[in-house]
């Protein structure tokens, strides 16, 4: 081989090594330029679910909204937001406020126990019944059963006062009654299947719609303020007051768990 051909050949050499080593670099850069866009769209796709993420969390729930609501009060209520709830006969000279939770399992086992003997005493006109609906176990037991219950109970008030004891009743009984954990009252389709239990309610298409629409959820807000802002000194459920006292089992500081304790108390403040 002459001298001429062979640096002819180192020189072809040297250029596809060039050609190679640069075509090496370009993928090289065209490799980073995609991790790189790729690794963006992540970062902004990341970015933008948190940024979602806190969005939603700092969007109103549901029961938020509804304190703007327009309030409708149920019938058979009484005061400025139609939170004053008197059962029984008005010529019955004393009133028994009765505090409680729907969601409570003390207060299942209160009216469970006691329940029927209030029934009794109403239809005798011993006294007279103010209902005071709290739903405090919403928060600490998170869920809306309570504030969905109390809604309900307004729906059935909106009917009549005994669809309402009715409705109440069947709430409370060991059939229905959920365990504390269990937010079943938060459902609209189970509290239908309990008011089916209630003749008066079975048949009223009202109180179906009123339930399903959530007719009475901003009446249910404020029955709720009315037990976080009453002033008998009350702070759980059941609770049970007259003449602006607390009623408690003898010997404890809780309200009477049996039919028994409980006529004891009310008779005694009855006297008072």
């Amino acid at each position: 081989m002459s001298k001429r051909n062979s640096q002819a050949a180192k020189s072809a050499a040297r250029e596809r090594i060039r050609a190679q080593q640069e075509a090496e670099r370009k993928r090289e850069k065209r490799k980073r330029a995609v991790i790189v866009g790729v690794s963006i769209v992540g970062v902004l796709a990341i970015a933008g679910g948190v940024g979602y993420a806190v969005m939603e969390a700092n969007k109103p729930g549901y029961w938020d909204a509804a304190k703007d609501d327009k309030l409708v009060k149920p019938a058979n209520t009484s005061g400025a937001n139609g939170t004053t709830v008197v059962l029984g006969k008005d010529s019955a000279k004393k009133t028994l406020k009765l505090y409680e939770d729907p969601r409570c399992p003390v207060c299942a086992g209160f009216e469970q126990a006691v329940g029927p003997t209030i029934e009794k005493d109403l239809k005798d006109g011993k006294y007279k019944l103010q209902f005071v609906g709290a739903t405090f176990l919403d928060n600490g037991i998170p869920g809306e059963g309570s504030r969905n219950a109390l809604s309900a109970m307004g729906a059935a008030l909106n009917v009549s006062d005994d669809a309402f004891l009715a409705f109440k009743k069947a709430l409370y009984s060991a059939k229905n009654h959920p365990a504390e954990q269990d937010d079943k009252f938060k459902n609209d389709s189970y509290l239908l299947k309990i008011a089916d239990e209630v003749p008066e309610l079975k048949k009223s298409a009202s109180f179906k719609k009123d339930v399903k629409d959530g007719t009475f959820d901003r009446w249910a807000l404020e029955m709720s303020e009315k037990f976080d802002d009453n002033k008998d000194g009350v702070r759980g459920t059941p609770s049970l007051v007259m003449d602006g006292k607390q009623l408690t089992a003898p010997g404890s500081k809780n309200a009477p768990s049996t039919a028994k304790d409980f006529k004891t108390v009310v008779d005694k403040a009855l006297k008072g």
